[in-house]
């Protein structure tokens, strides 16, 4: 998998479908190369009057397809 060509740009949605951002960027282990978190830029409105950004564990992914989805309460 080309990390930028599959993750990068792509929305990530929360577990009520509302978007929280986009990846930006990935974290990765040093020691594994695994990817540890997500880096996402907000979007919007926003996104215009503050750049910030929000770091986003693997482990609250739930599907990676063409839009990220994040687990909910009932999926922890």
């Amino acid at each position: 998998m080309r990390i930028r060509d599959e993750l990068f740009g792509k929305e990530v949605l929360d577990a009520d479908i509302q978007i929280v951002g986009k990846v930006s960027d990935v974290v990765l282990d040093k020691d594994t190369y695994e990817i540890t978190d997500l880096v996402l830029k907000k979007t919007g409105f926003s996104e215009q009057i503050k750049a910030s950004e929000n770091l986003v564990p693997m482990e609250l992914v739930k599907v990676i397809g063409d839009k990220i989805l994040l687990k909910g309460e009932d999926d922890l």
